[in-house]
């Protein structure tokens, strides 16, 4: 059946234009109930559960089916219906185009009326339908709804309709589904004090308007780690003047939530801030004690040079929240019986949240999952309900689960539809695999990488020619060739977008079959590659270039430390031994090269821990030790890099796929310049070369370690390198490498990254045909983008692990005394690097309950001098490292002055007082 709608429309020309919108009504549409008869062979897609739910409510004691409407759908059904007790209604539900439940809006009738009459009649038409599939006559379809007026109608019409809530306390055999409501209406959810904290913020429309005409700016609002009074706004677009906005003050921040997009009103300029550095955490356990923020925010107020002070803004509105499920822990209230508690997230960028449960000695010391539902205008914390326990608080597998989680991190089993386009096993190298392919398996290559790697992702050759020259080859393993574009298994490495390294765990990005397998270039097996193959001097100076797909057989898998020996070894002579002593000779050349065009050799403290064979805990913790061969291998594979970047921008000058290193602003050095002036020392920041320069003439005979420090400090001034697309930017330079152009082709099996550009360069050879995704310009941004996300959050992921195993290693180590140096100094406090670990930490001047010392800080040197005793960055000092066990939410390294001594600030070893050492000391006063 067909209806049309017919309406005239007015044109921008002044002309009129006739429009007609039909609808095609079917009658062939089944009900997805199973074994309805009336519907007999009309079913299509998804079907209702098969058996109606029949217990548990003692509002509905008779079998029965959900219907939601769409506010309680979007709101509740991730929350509170768990599989199994859910009706697949919602998917189910007679499409608009169904002859019998079709809805045509009335005159006068809003949008949202029609749709919530729409659902009515649905749910009308299967009350009455669904009876004749029992005999009984008592199957019934309830209408869930939290619209007092769309309930009232509904049960006018004669459907059995409920709130949500009314249904949930309903379920008398899951009184714990009551926490998991989400908590909608705000003012029925207020502080019983009624006191307004914040201002109003302004509706969407005013706020388009105020962006639109230059009142407002629009921006990612980012809180601080280190402050909880403080936050930065990213503007959008290109106001470069002010791309930074700083909001300071609790009524300022105005209820806006890590990485919430919001309108920001820029403040006047005698009211502009300089960034502080004072490190605040929210620890008050008086969530309605205003006056208290306020006298913490004076403290963020003290006199600072002009020059210091930035743009900064208040929060006057939310366009767009960017809400997640957040993990962590529940801080139970004082308050006997109350169900009440506010819930403090793992992350200290996301303030913390008021939940009512009635579960709270249950999850008390576990790590849950809470959802925000809103934030009232008079609360100082948002609202929000309980979603899922992860498990109790210093599990290892609860704690791996909470940081996979935090950083947003893929982390299921790989689906069976991912699965299915694996090859089958046993798998071999057939003639089609060898079409436009090399066989190079006659030739001596090995690889190179640290002990235990399984997902080996390249390999290399190195062979004197006839002419007097060198060959040197890059082989890739040749991931493209199974993850073909567009299907489920190329689909979910894409979303993935990176292979995860925790210090006991990966997450493929791959499945195991190709990651540790397949795709694996390990020795003495037939594997596919992709491969690029210089013809140098041996000078280092490329003659020649040449990109081929190819089958090789690595002949030795090796660590850096086996390579390293085999190269310094007098007694060994052998083709693989050779072949690494003219790589190495080669990279040392490459490496001279690149440093004088200006690449900085910079510095990062990384650890390896050493685990106990039974327990899987740290027993050793040392930083890693960096070899030639690491060099080595380095240098062929950003020499790789660079050839391939070159070659895909040649053929597709609009849709390669680079990555760049933006040069960081000027402001970014500032720490490090003022930090190398402390210590007489000068550092030019004008061009990467001259930085590079004034780092290598940055050295103390007296003071071996302050070149590394200088190199740390100027690590942490860099941009992040994110990938692009050619065709959308003009900046392709690589600040850090120096090189005008780069990209990453060596690390397909970790990086989805590298699989496109294997995709362009086998079209560029002619080795792959292409499709239509890889040449459109704003499809491979949009993998850009993601990617970028992935590759930043497994980073944090990474580090969020070390910091986890690190605990775990001080919690069986106890306290121990180890020499740091100064990174940074803030106006309460230190920041330093103990080599001995790579462990980075903060020793605190100021302690709760206990008397303030007299603290100057002075932001030009920069120092800071507590009670007599000044402390300059890179001063080496001596601290204590304990695990600090007092708050099971943020364990965390403390680290307090040993040397030099302070009265009143130093703590003896022998009256440490950690809560960590609690168990040891009863256990021994019982042994007594």
């Amino acid at each position: 059946m067909l209806k049309s709608k017919t309406f005239l429309k007015k044109t921008r020309a002044g002309g009129v234009m006739k429009i007609v919108r039909e609808h095609y009504l079917r009658d062939d549409i089944g009900c997805g109930a199973p074994g309805c008869a009336a519907c007999g062979s009309a079913h299509e897609g998804p079907v209702l559960e098969s058996q109606p739910l029949d217990r548990g409510s003692s509002l509905c004691p008779q079998p029965h089916y959900l219907l939601p409407d769409t506010n309680v759908l979007l709101h509740q059904i991730v929350n509170v219906w768990r599989p199994g007790t859910w009706a697949s209604v919602a998917s189910s539900l007679r499409p608009p185009g169904s002859l019998e439940t079709y809805v045509e809006q009335k005159q006068g009738e809003n949008s949202n009326d029609r749709n919530d009459r729409a659902i009515r009649v649905a749910a009308k038409w299967y009350n009455e339908h669904l009876k004749k599939l029992s005999a009984d006559n008592q199957l019934q379809v309830i209408f869930i709804t939290n619209d007092r007026k769309n309930k009232e109608k509904a049960i006018e019409e004669g459907i059995p309709a409920f709130t949500c809530e009314e249904y949930v306390k309903s379920l008398t055999d899951n009184p714990e589904l009551i926490d998991r409501l989400a908590c909608l209406s705000e003012e029925g959810n207020e502080v019983e004090s009624g006191k307004i904290i914040f201002s109003e913020h302004l509706p969407l429309s005013k706020l388009q308007q105020g962006i639109k005409s230059g009142t407002y700016l629009q921006g990612t609002f980012r809180a601080s780690r280190e402050n909880y009074l403080e936050a930065t706004v990213w503007v959008h677009g290109d106001a470069e003047e002010n791309k930074e906005i700083i909001i300071q003050g609790l009524k300022n921040l105005n209820r806006a939530i890590h990485e919430d997009i919001v309108g920001v009103e820029l403040l006047p300029k005698n009211q502009w801030v300089a960034p502080s550095s004072v490190v605040l955490h929210d620890e008050g356990q008086n969530e309605d004690d205003v006056e208290k923020e306020e006298e913490r925010e004076r403290i963020l107020k003290t006199a600072v040079n002009e020059k210091m002070l930035k743009p900064t803004g208040r929060v006057v509105g939310i366009i767009k929240r960017n809400w997640r499920p957040y993990c962590g822990m529940l801080s139970k209230s004082d308050i006997k019986e109350s169900r009440r508690h506010l819930f403090t997230p793992a992350d200290k960028r996301i303030p913390r949240i008021r939940i009512e449960t009635r579960q709270a000695s249950t999850l008390e010391g576990q790590r849950i999952i809470v959802a925000i539902d809103g934030w009232p205008r008079n609360s100082r914390y948002p609202n929000g309900h309980f979603v899922k326990n992860l498990g109790q608080v210093g599990d290892k597998e609860t704690e791996t689960e909470v940081l996979l989680l935090e950083h947003d991190v893929p982390h299921q089993p790989f689906s069976q539809a991912v699965l299915s386009f694996l090859p089958q096993m046993p798998w071999t190298i057939t003639d089609k695999d060898m079409k436009n392919r090399e066989d190079l398996r006659h030739l001596c290559v090995c690889s190179v990488d640290p002990p235990g790697c399984t997902d080996i992702d390249d390999a290399l050759h190195y062979r004197e020619l006839a002419n007097g020259n060198v060959e040197v080859g890059v082989h890739i393993a040749d991931v493209s060739h199974f993850i073909r574009p567009g299907n489920a298994l190329d689909q979910e490495s894409a979303r993935r977008g990176t292979t995860v390294y925790l210090c006991e765990k990966r997450i493929d990005m791959v499945p195991e079959l190709l990651s540790s397998n397949l795709c694996s270039l390990r020795c003495n097996v037939d594997r596919l590659a992709f491969s690029c193959i210089w013809e140098m001097n041996h000078s280092a100076e490329i003659l020649k270039t040449r990109f081929t797909k190819s089958a090789i057989n690595s002949k030795a898998s090796l660590t850096y430390a086996e390579a390293q020996m085999r190269i310094d070894s007098a007694t060994m002579n052998d083709d693989i031994t050779n072949s690494l002593r003219g790589l190495n000779k080669l990279a040392k050349i490459l490496k001279k090269g690149r440093i004088e065009k200006g690449a900085l050799t910079l510095s990062s403290p990384e650890v390896r821990f050493h685990m106990d064979s039974e327990t899987h805990d740290p027993i050793d913790l040392q930083t890693k030790e960096l070899r030639e061969t690491n060099s080595m291998v380095e240098e062929f594979m950003l020499l790789a890099n660079i050839s391939v970047a070159k070659k895909i921008h040649e053929e597709f000058s609009e849709h390669a796929l680079l990555r760049k290193h933006p040069a960081p602003p000027p402001s970014n050095y500032e720490i490090l310049v003022k930090a190398a002036k402390s210590k007489n020392l000068e550092i030019k920041t004008d061009t990467a070369k001259s930085l590079a320069d004034s780092l290598d003439r940055a050295d103390s005979p007296t003071f071996p370690y302050l070149n590394t420090l200088l190199r740390i400090l100027a690590t942490r001034c860099m941009m992040q390198a994110v990938y692009f697309c050619s065709g959308m930017d003009n900046d392709f330079h690589h600040y850090g490498l120096a090189s005008p152009i780069y990209t990453h082709f060596t690390s397909p099996i970790r990086r989805y990254a590298d699989i496109i550009v294997h995709r362009l360069l086998a079209v560029a050879i002619g080795a792959d045909c292409t499709y239509p995704e890889l040449t459109d310009k704003h499809k491979l941004a949009d993998i850009c983008k993601n990617l970028n996300f992935r590759h930043k959050m497994a980073q944090y992921a990474q580090r969020a692990s070390v910091a986890f195993h690190t605990q775990l290693f001080f919690k069986s180590k106890g306290i121990v005394s180890e020499e740091a140096y100064i990174l940074f100094v803030r106006k309460n406090a230190i920041v330093v690097l103990i080599p001995k670990y790579g462990l980075e930490g903060t020793v605190f001047f100021e302690e709760k309950d206990k008397p303030k010392p007299r603290l100057i800080y002075d932001d030009e040197m920069p120092s800071l001098k507590v009670e007599d005793t000044v402390f300059h960055v890179f001063d080496k000092v001596k601290v204590k490292i304990m695990l600090d066990s007092s708050n099971l939410q943020h364990q965390k390294i403390r680290m307090s002055l040993v040397e030099p001594q302070i009265p009143g600030i130093n703590i003896p070893t022998d009256t440490s007082n950690m809560a960590n050492n609690e168990p040891e000391r009863k256990k021994k006063k019982l042994e007594k």
